[in-house]
């Protein structure tokens, strides 16, 4: 590893998007508002986004109390998304003629051409932050692969869909009508002409 490499891992405890024991959800009551879908009873400016989506409320004490690993804090996956920034350290994602880099788990076998075409809710990453994603990540361990996309446009959200009173998860265009019923988790960005990289590429000398 090299010295960049070393004192990066020396320093993340946890990736950015992971949630801490200390960021519990929020009190809320939802309510149903004729027509509009459902909102919180006491419905600040804050827990909309730009497209009007009702977005989960989270404590934000990044850093506080221990990590819950797999538990993913819905306003930092939001920020990390909008902005392309690595979900491990959270500086700006990698970037090159090629694309945008992401690490996910290999599910090539899903459909020819992926992960054209696929609805992601797993923010980029960095180049340092791949060797230590492969290395701490049990999931990726399982089996991972590296991209670029090209393009990459924000095309819906992730969250619980309410409907007669019960919640399942979903995920929905931002011009899906049910979306006025659904309290987001997740942001999803669509990826299109994408490109396999080697994952030794990414990590040699790291």
């Amino acid at each position: 590893m090299s010295t960049q490499q070393l004192a990066k891992a020396s320093q993340i405890i946890a990736p950015y998007i992971t949630s801490w024991s200390a960021e519990q959800d929020l009190p809320y009551r939802l309510m149903e508002r004729p027509g509009l879908g459902i909102g919180y009873a006491d419905e600040s400016f804050g827990d909309r986004d730009a497209k009007g989506v009702l977005w989960q409320r989270a404590a934000v004490r990044h850093g506080v109390g221990k990590p819950e690993f797999g538990k993913v804090h819905p306003l930092r996956q939001r920020r990390a998304m909008r902005q392309l920034l690595c979900q491990v350290c959270a500086g700006p994602a990698d970037r090159n003629d090629d694309g945008v880099l992401w690490l996910l788990r290999d599910y090539r076998s899903d459909w020819p051409g992926w992960p054209n075409g696929m609805g992601c809710n797993e923010p980029p990453v960095c180049m340092p932050c791949v060797a230590i994603s492969l290395r701490l990540c049990p999931a990726l361990r399982r089996g991972a692969v590296a991209i670029r996309a090209r393009k990459f446009d924000v095309a819906g959200v992730r969250g619980a869909l309410y409907r007669a009173g019960a919640a399942q998860e979903a995920s929905l265009a931002y011009d899906d009508p049910d979306v006025r019923w659904l309290v987001a988790s997740a942001l999803i960005r669509k990826l299109h002409c994408c490109t396999f990289v080697p994952l030794a590429e990414l990590t040699e000398g790291r």
